[in-house]
């Protein structure tokens, strides 16, 4: 594989915000694009590093090509873990990165580090219904829907959510 997962570096948390928030943008998963109040927190890399754990994907080259948090149990990062569970959040591929293996790379170690945390049983995320690429590899990786937690973190957004047994 050319593509290397491993823990985001301080020097990267500016780029990896930008890749994150840019994706959500070209998506159109943000109602005002860059004026979008969730930009700014797709762009505060280093406060989910205070929080959770920031993972990259990175090419040979050491380009970077996307990224996710980690939420261990009790992470404030988390919006819907229950105990025993952890949870990943703002999955991100930039545009280079897409079709290449980067994102499940990244979920698949996600998974890794998951099953690695004492007392940690389950994983749960959630997802825009827009977001149908994400989906299909969550699925792909055995995550199946958990439509009794979907729920609304603002008025006009619905997330799906979706859960994995380690």
């Amino acid at each position: 594989m050319d593509i290397v997962i491993r823990e985001a570096l301080p020097a990267e948390y500016a780029e990896l915000g930008e890749v994150t928030a840019r994706a959500y943008v070209l998506d159109g998963l943000l109602e005002g694009h860059d004026d979008d109040p969730y930009a700014a927190v797709l762009r505060d890399v280093a406060g989910r590093a205070a929080q959770g754990t920031v993972l990259v994907a990175v090419d040979r080259e050491g380009r970077l090509l996307g990224g996710l948090a980690y939420a261990p149990p009790g992470s404030p990062l988390a919006d819907i873990a229950r105990a025993g569970e952890a949870e990943f959040r703002m999955l991100a591929v930039a545009r280079e990165g897409r079709g290449r293996g980067a994102g499940e790379a990244l979920v698949r170690a996600c998974l890794e580090r998951a099953r690695a945390t004492p007392g940690v049983t389950r994983m749960v995320m959630s997802t825009q219904p827009a977001m149908r690429g994400a989906q299909r590899i969550y699925e792909r990786l055995g995550f199946t829907r958990s439509p009794e937690r979907d729920w609304s973190p603002r008025p006009g957004l619905s997330l799906l959510t979706y859960g994995l047994d380690l």
